[in-house]
C-alpha cells in the first residue's frame, strides 16, 4: 500500500520568530483525511511543502519510501493539487485552460481529450466549455481548479478548500465525487466547512499553531468531548451572557425560550440542560476556541 510520510517537518518564517510548523509528523495511506485548523495554524504551508512548492527547514517527506526531492517529476506526475486561490487566466475559455494543463502534466492529445470531457461532466461544467474564465462566478472557479487537478489521475490529491464558493447541491456533489476516487488515492482536505468531511474523511488531523493536536477517525475524536455539549434553555435577557462567556455553537427560539447549543467543561446552573451527540464542529470549537473561566 502506497504511503505519504510526513516526517518531523518544521519551518519557520520572519527570521525565526514566527514558526509555521513544528516537528509535525504524521503518515498518509490511500483514503481521504480531513485537516483543520484555524487561520494560521500552518495548514498552507504544510500543504506547500506536501506539494514540493516549498522547502521545509527540517525534516522530510516520503512517497513510498523516498524522499520527493530525489524523486522529483514522477513525484510530480502522481500528484494533483487544487489551490485556494484562485489564479487563473481570464483571458483562457475553459476548454483551453484545461488542455493547458494537461499538456504541462504531459498528457498525450487522446488521453488528454477523453479526461477533460470525462471531468467536465464531473464538474458540471460542460455547458460552460467554450466561456472565458473571467466571467466565471467563485464557485465556477473552484470547479474548474478541481477539474484541473484531477487531470493526470493523480495518486496523492491536495485540495485546499475545494468546496468554498459552491451552492449546497454542488457541494453535495464534488464531495461525494471525492469520496468516489478516493479508494485508490491518498486525499488531503483543507477546509473551514467543517460538514464536508465529518462522513467522508477516514481520519482527523487537527493543527493548531503549526503543531500536530491529534489525529483519529471523526467518531474517536468526537467521543473525547462526550458529556461536553449540551443544550441549554434560557431567555432572551440572559443570551448575552452564554454569548460571552460560552463556546456556543448554535442557538434557536422555541416559543419565548431560547435554546443555546454550548460545548463546555463547566455546565451552567439554574437553568434546564440536555446532553446531545457531539459533531466534528462541537469538536473544533472544543480544539480551537478558548472558552472564559464561569
Amino acid at each position: 500500500m502506497p504511503a505519504l510520510e510526513i516526517k518531523n517537518i518544521s519551518k519557520i518564517y520572519k527570521k525565526g520568530t514566527v514558526k509555521a510548523l513544528d516537528n509535525f509528523s504524521v503518515t498518509l495511506t490511500p483514503g481521504i483525511y480531513g485537516l483543520l485548523g484555524p487561520n494560521g495554524a500552518g495548514k498552507s504551508t504544510l500543504m506547500n511543502i506536501i506539494t514540493d512548492n516549498l522547502n521545509s527547514d527540517s525534516g522530510e517527506v516520503l512517497y513510498d519510501g523516498e524522499n520527493i526531492k530525489k524523486l522529483g517529476k514522477k513525484y510530480r506526475n502522481i500528484l494533483g493539487y487544487m489551490p485556494q486561490q484562485q489564479g487563473l487566466y481570464d483571458d483562457f475559455t475553459l476548454n483551453r485552460f484545461l488542455w493547458y494543463m494537461a499538456a504541462l502534466k504531459g498528457l498525450k492529445r487522446r488521453e488528454a481529450k477523453l479526461k477533460i470531457t470525462s471531468l467536465l461532466g464531473t464538474v458540471n461544467l460542460t455547458y460552460a466549455a467554450h466561456k472565458k474564465l473571467g466571467s466565471f462566478s467563485g464557485g465556477m472557479k473552484q470547479r474548474a481548479l478541481i477539474a484541473q487537478a484531477l487531470l493526470n489521475d493523480p495518486k496523492i490529491l491536495i485540495l485546499d478548500e475545494p468546496t468554498a464558493g459552491l451552492d449546497p447541491k454542488e457541494r453535495i456533489r464534488i464531495r461525494n465525487f471525492i469520496s468516489e476516487i478516493a479508494e485508490d488515492k491518498i486525499v488531503l482536505i483543507s477546509t473551514h466547512v467543517v460538514s464536508d468531511i465529518e462522513f467522508i474523511a477516514k481520519e482527523i488531523i487537527l493543527l493548531k499553531n503549526g503543531k500536530l493536536i491529534s489525529h483519529d477517525t471523526c467518531s474517536n475524536l468526537t467521543k473525547n468531548i462526550e458529556h461536553k455539549v449540551i443544550e441549554a434553555e434560557t431567555n432572551k435577557e440572559n443570551l448575552k451572557y452564554f454569548q460571552e462567556n460560552y463556546r456556543m455553537s448554535n442557538l434557536y427560539y422555541n416559543d419565548d425560550k431560547v435554546i443555546v447549543r454550548l460545548v463546555t467543561d463547566t455546565p451552567p446552573e439554574n437553568c434546564k440542560i440536555q446532553e446531545v451527540k457531539a459533531t466534528l464542529e462541537d469538536l473544533y470549537l472544543y480544539v480551537f476556541e478558548s472558552e472564559k473561566k464561569i
